[in-house]
């Protein structure tokens, strides 16, 4: 089976480029979805994931470094800028809202794909998650068919419950905030109620612990969120 095909947001709101742009990804095999203005984007971010965004600096409404300025609040997502502004100042204020590079209008679509893929490849932001099977202790878990086992036995999940137990066995031994948590399985700006990642980890312990009230994998973290652990025995 093939890599799991990666996915980019372009937010541009010249029509016509935008789809230019995104027929030049899917015929590298990557996958894009295009957003008119930051509303739009936002509205995306809080259903899907993306893998990087291209992001227009001249956009309607809140323009691309408010774009980029907000995302950084919850993500580190790579944010490639495109604009037609060459100045210097432009440059630099885009790193300085978090952009991770900057093309200058007219660009290369050749550019543009050897900028996003190397930012999606970046050593870095690759963890645990990326791969196919995360096996940890007693658990199995198949990234692709999203599909967990314990001690061989297969757990039915819901898309949130796996998704959860995906990111915090892909960062096994880390802490992750329930902002972190939210960012990963509901969307990086989605508007859910305070106790919803607690809810839906005590139904995954419900699940996956022999123990849910004495949790020795999924655990919580006093301060800082949740984190998978291994006892000494499972390791």
């Amino acid at each position: 089976m093939g890599d799991i095909m990666k996915k980019v947001l372009i937010v541009e709101d010249e029509r016509e480029l935008a789809q230019l742009m995104a027929r030049a990804f899917e015929a590298d095999g990557i996958a894009a979805v295009i957003a008119g203005s930051a509303e739009e984007a936002y509205d995306l971010l809080t259903s899907a994931v993306f893998d990087c965004l291209i992001v227009d600096v001249n956009l309607p409404g809140d323009d691309g470094y408010a774009l980029c300025r907000n995302l950084r609040e919850r993500s580190g997502v790579p944010v490639v800028f495109a604009s037609a502004r060459i100045e210097p100042d432009a440059r630099i204020r885009a790193l300085e809202e978090g952009g991770d590079a900057y093309l200058s209008k007219p660009f290369s679509l050749r550019e543009m794909l050897a900028q996003a893929k190397a930012l999606m490849m970046r050593p870095e932001r690759k963890t645990g998650a990326d791969e196919a099977v995360l096996s940890a202790g007693p658990f199995q878990l198949d990234v692709r068919a999203k599909t967990i086992r314990k001690d061989g036995q297969l757990i039915a999940l819901s898309p949130r419950e796996f998704q959860l137990a995906s990111a915090l066995m892909g960062s096994a031994g880390q802490s992750l905030s329930r902002d972190a948590l939210l960012a990963k399985v509901w969307g990086t700006f989605a508007e859910v109620e305070p106790q919803t990642v607690s809810v839906h980890m005590s139904w995954l312990r419900a699940k996956l612990e022999d123990d849910p009230a004495h949790p020795v994998y999924f655990k919580t973290v006093r301060g800082e969120g949740y984190r998978f652990d291994l006892p000494e025995g499972d390791r």
